[in-house]
């Protein structure tokens, strides 16, 4: 390419193997909306529902609705807030911690890396500091 490659370019070719190795299909997408919402009630537990969804970014009905599932999964609770008690507290079960803690399906990604050498991890690494910037 004259002039390097093109920010466009370079999104278009990260975004779909950002895609392929991370699983865009319905399953790896509930896994991870899971894993998320698991993780928002995990940091600040006990929690509202409310911060959770603030945490995540998304609706109150649209994570009250996904708390639901993940309540009747067995993975989180929910309580009466003692301080008040029109609140309800979520916090996780100790099969809700078991999950969070597990390494999440589809790592195909850090299968790929295991095989790099040290040299080509420094490289990623530091590209990775500079797109969090």
């Amino acid at each position: 390419m004259i002039g390097g490659p093109s920010p466009a370019r370079l999104a278009a070719r990260f975004t779909s193997l950002a895609q392929h190795w991370m699983g865009d299909e319905p399953a790896a997408r509930i896994d991870r909306q899971q894993r998320r919402l698991l993780g928002a009630i995990a940091r600040s537990e006990p929690t509202t529902l409310n911060d959770v969804a603030r945490q995540v970014g998304r609706g109150a009905p649209a994570v009250s609705r996904s708390v639901d599932s993940l309540v009747r999964a067995g993975l989180v609770e929910r309580a009466q807030d003692p301080d008040n008690r029109r609140r309800l507290a979520l916090s996780l079960t100790e099969a809700g911690r078991k999950q969070l803690a597990e390494a999440p399906p589809g790592t195909a990604l850090a299968v790929r890396l295991e095989r790099l050498a040290q040299s080509e991890l420094r490289a990623i690494e530091r590209a990775i500091e500079i797109l969090e910037r």
